[in-house]
C-alpha cells in the first residue's frame, strides 16, 4: 500500500471535520449583541423615538419579540457558541419580567355591568351569527364600531329586546339593556378628516334607579399603515390627543371607554388616554387579526369603574374579534 493510499483516510477525516474558528466565548459575539438589542428593546421600547412609527411599531409586536429570540437562542446552539447561548437569557428575563404578571395572575371578576365591544367589520354580512355570538356574553351594554348607515337597522332588529335602547353617531353606536340618554357625538378627526368622519361618541348609560348616570365612550381610531418611511401613525396620535382632552374635560363620576384604538397599551403614544382610563392586564387580549390574532387593539378602559376581567370572545364575520368587560361600579 502507497503512502498516498495510508494519507486519503486522515485527509477525509479532515474534509468530514473543519476546524472551527475561535473558542465558544469568541464565536456568536454578533448573536449575543442582537440578544442584548432585544433585552432592550423589551424594556425600554418607551424611550425608542417616535419618528417613522418606530416606537409604536416595536410595542404592537411586543410580545412576539421573543421569537427571534429563540431563533437567535438556536443559531447560538448550531454554533456552539456559550456567549450566544448565555446572552439569550438577557431577553428571556425582560420577557418575562414584561409578561408574566399578566399570565400569572388570574382576574376576579364583579361585574355590575357587562361591556361588549366590537369592531364589526363593514364587509361582515353575518349580522344575526355576530349578535348571537355578543349576547351569549350577557351584555348590558355593546359598543360596535365600523356600523355602517345601512347596517344600524339591521343590528337593532337582531338585538331586539334584549338590548333595546340604541344610540348610533357616525359609524360608532351604543345598544343597551339599560335607558341611555345625553348622547352626542365626539370630535376625534384628524387633519385632513372630512365633516363626515364621525367615530366617536359619548353617552350616558342609567344603571339603576337612583344610580349615578355611567358615561360611555365609544371610539374608533384611525388605522395605522406600513408606508416607505416607516409605520404612518400621526392620524391615530392626533386622534389619541383629541380623545385624551375630552376625557381630561368630563368630570363624570365614572367613564368607560369602549373601542377599536388601533393601539396596544404598550404603546407609549396611547399614554394619554391611559393616564386617565386604565384596563387590567391579564393574559394578552390579542384581537386582531381575527383569522390569528397577533395584537391587542380593542380595548375597554374605566375610570371611576374598574374593569375586573377582559377576555375575548368567539370569532364573528369581523376581521376582529369581540371582546367583554366585567366592571365594577363604586356605589353598587
Amino acid at each position: 500500500m502507497s503512502d498516498q493510499q495510508h494519507a486519503r483516510p486522515g485527509r477525509r477525516r479532515h474534509l468530514r471535520e473543519p476546524r472551527r474558528r475561535g473558542t465558544v466565548w469568541s464565536r456568536g459575539i454578533a448573536t449575543a449583541v442582537l440578544q442584548v438589542l432585544l433585552a432592550a428593546a423589551l424594556l425600554f421600547h418607551e424611550l425608542l423615538p417616535s419618528a417613522s412609527g418606530l416606537a409604536s411599531l416595536v410595542a404592537t409586536g411586543l410580545p412576539w419579540l421573543a421569537v427571534p429570540a429563540v431563533l437567535l437562542l438556536l443559531l447560538g446552539l448550531l454554533r456552539r457558541s456559550a456567549t450566544a447561548t448565555l446572552a439569550f437569557l438577557l431577553p428571556a428575563a425582560a420577557w418575562a419580567w414584561i409578561f408574566w404578571p399578566r399570565l400569572s395572575e388570574e382576574p376576579v371578576p364583579r361585574d355590575d355591568l357587562t361591556v361588549v365591544q366590537h369592531n364589526v367589520s363593514d364587509e361582515n354580512r353575518d349580522i344575526s351569527g355576530t349578535v348571537r355570538v355578543l349576547l351569549d356574553a350577557g351584555p348590558d351594554v355593546v359598543v360596535l364600531e365600523e356600523v355602517t348607515p345601512p347596517l344600524v337597522d339591521q343590528y337593532t332588529r337582531a338585538f331586539g329586546d334584549a338590548l333595546p335602547h340604541r344610540e348610533v353617531r357616525g359609524t360608532v353606536g351604543v345598544w343597551s339593556a339599560l335607558p341611555l340618554r345625553d348622547a352626542e357625538k365626539v370630535d376625534l378627526r384628524p387633519d385632513g378628516a372630512g365633516p363626515g368622519w364621525n367615530r366617536g361618541m359619548r353617552v350616558t348609560v342609567l344603571p339603576g334607579e337612583g344610580a349615578p348616570g355611567v358615561t360611555v365612550y365609544a371610539v374608533h381610531l384611525p388605522s395605522t399603515r406600513l408606508a416607505p418611511a416607516g409605520l404612518d401613525v400621526a392620524a391615530r396620535n392626533q386622534s389619541i390627543e383629541l380623545l385624551a382632552e375630552a376625557l381630561a374635560a368630563d368630570d363624570s363620576d365614572a367613564v368607560i371607554v369602549a373601542g377599536d384604538l388601533n393601539a396596544t397599551l404598550d404603546d407609549p403614544a396611547l399614554a394619554p388616554v391611559t393616564a386617565l382610563v386604565t384596563e387590567p392586564r391579564h393574559g394578552f387580549g390579542l384581537t386582531f387579526p381575527a383569522a390569528f390574532p397577533m395584537v391587542p387593539i380593542d380595548h375597554v378602559l374605566a375610570r371611576g369603574a374598574a374593569v375586573t376581567e377582559l377576555r375575548t370572545l368567539d370569532r364573528t364575520g369581523s376581521d376582529h374579534l369581540p371582546v367583554a368587560a366585567a366592571v365594577d361600579l363604586p356605589w353598587s
